[in-house]
């Protein structure tokens, strides 16, 4: 007899585990099905071991250019092995967290693959043989996958995803990223710190395309520092893997060699095919479609997270989940403007935003006020040598209220939720005390500017 519950999970990723322990707050009786590890791709091949190597590269590069802060260390080097092991030891340590605090909220864990066979019955199957459960309620968290390109598909060996690029048994001394998004930015900074010769090709007109155009010269300008090549507005044709090193060629007849071909253009929904197939949901392309309350098309059945292609971000599988586990149990939520979750880049220099950018607003008629701050005009930023960067923050000026804010610069990605709680608010900025001397007055400092009250800019004639 299949054993009953209140809600099914399916999926143990950020929107998954999320929802699950959510659901059994408010008081249900939740069961969680997992293919693989807890955690999902933001933990084991995502967001955490890449952050752990970034930190990696970033220190390796603090050590190289020590001499500027009037220290002399000589032979800094990565050891990769050490590198690697630290960086399995963090994930492999939040994982068994993940699992027994999921298990603490007296959520059921099952490990298998798990099959809608109708709108409240789910198979497990797994090596051990197959499982029903049942549940008047089922979330779908079911992930994403990179984006395979067929005319040169993914080998492991030659041609990579990130998955395969996080965990290289040696640093290669030359590598192509293809995609100037976010994984194929950061990646390259890991990369280029650990000696490796990086060439990005992006094949629209600037590296992170839904950023801000001042963002992107200011990331090139600086990738270039750390001997980043990056190609814009250039396509890849195909990859000749016959020689070694590879040979990437462009659409212009140029030729690229590289020992490793990371292809990041971005990630792509994934959900059972048989569970789309048994429940009939209605689907955009790959994602599961959803309504702003992350109801799918059949009654009692939500979908959230990559799953659904909304944000592709672990903090946006987080308020999905809750607008989902709310509605599972009872409640009667709706999913908030997608445009005020943060976006965030851990590339070198950082990037951080949310909200409208100067292009949205000027697409939508609006006219605004853009205040300006450096991070070179900020004590903490010049005593720290963190000195490239720039906050922008987009005022309305009709409503006087903050519509965007971007920031390229050192712990940017930190300072954005700052940004995020303070948009909106009708507080006014010189009311909101921050700390001297600390990195996060630059934000103030283009906050007033926005609304021509700053005290260290200069007047606007």
């Amino acid at each position: 007899m299949a054993e009953k519950f209140d809600v099914i999970v399916i999926g143990g990723g950020p929107g998954g585990y999320a929802a699950a322990i959510r659901c059994a707050q408010r008081g249900a009786t939740v069961a969680l099905v997992e293919k693989a590890s807890m955690g999902g791709t933001c933990l084991n091949v995502g967001c955490i071991p890449s952050k752990a190597l970034l930190a990696s590269a970033h220190t390796l590069l603090r050590a190289k250019h020590a001499a500027v802060m009037g220290i002399d260390i000589t032979g800094a080097t990565p050891n990769w092995a050490k590198i690697q092991q630290r960086k399995n030891m963090i994930v492999q340590s939040f994982v068994k967290g993940l699992g027994g605090l999921v298990q603490a909220n007296k959520v059921k864990i099952f490990t298998g693959r798990g099959i809608c066979t109708s709108q409240t019955t789910v198979k497990v199957e797994s090596p051990a043989g197959a499982t029903e459960i049942e549940a008047s309620k089922i979330i779908l968290a079911t992930g994403s996958e990179a984006i395979n390109i067929p005319a040169f598909p993914f080998d492991g060996q030659t041609i990579i995803s990130s998955t395969e690029a996080l965990s290289l048994s040696a640093i290669p001394a030359s590598m192509a990223v293809i995609g100037g998004g976010v994984i194929g930015c950061e990646m390259a900074c890991v990369y280029a710190a650990m000696g490796t010769k990086v060439t990005i090709i992006e094949a629209l007109s600037q590296l992170l395309p839904k950023e801000e155009p001042w963002i992107a010269r200011i990331l090139a300008a600086e990738f270039k520092k750390l001997g980043i090549e990056t190609l814009v507005g250039q396509a890849v044709q195909s990859v000749d893997k016959s020689s070694s090193p590879a040979k990437v060629m462009l659409a212009n007849g140029q030729a690229i060699e590289a020992e490793k071909v990371l292809v990041a253009v971005g990630r792509k929904a994934i959900c059972d095919g048989e569970t789309v197939a048994n429940l009939k949901l209605e689907m955009n392309r790959s994602a599961v479609k959803i309504n702003n309350r992350m109801e799918t098309n059949v009654p009692g059945v939500y979908a959230i997270g990559d799953a659904v292609a909304t944000t592709y971000l672990a903090h946006g599988a987080f308020a999905e989940a809750e607008i989902a586990a709310v509605n599972a149990t009872g409640g009667s939520e709706q999913m908030y403007d997608y445009e005020l979750i943060p976006r965030a880049v851990y590339s070198f220099p950082e990037v951080a935003s949310v909200g409208l950018t100067e292009a949205q607003c000027a697409a939508k008629n609006i006219a605004v006020r853009v205040g300006k701050s450096y991070f070179r005009t900020n004590g903490r930023a010049a005593g720290e040598n963190e000195t490239v960067g720039e906050v922008h923050v987009i005022r309305d000026t009709a409503a006087n209220k903050v519509l965007g804010v971007s920031m390229v610069g050192p712990a940017v990605t930190e300072l954005i939720g700052a940004a995020r709680a303070m948009l909106g608010s009708s507080e006014h900025i010189e009311h909101v005390m921050f700390p001297h001397p600390t990195v996060s007055e630059v934000l103030r400092e283009s906050w007033e500017d926005a609304f021509g009250v700053s005290l260290h800019a200069p007047p606007k004639v």
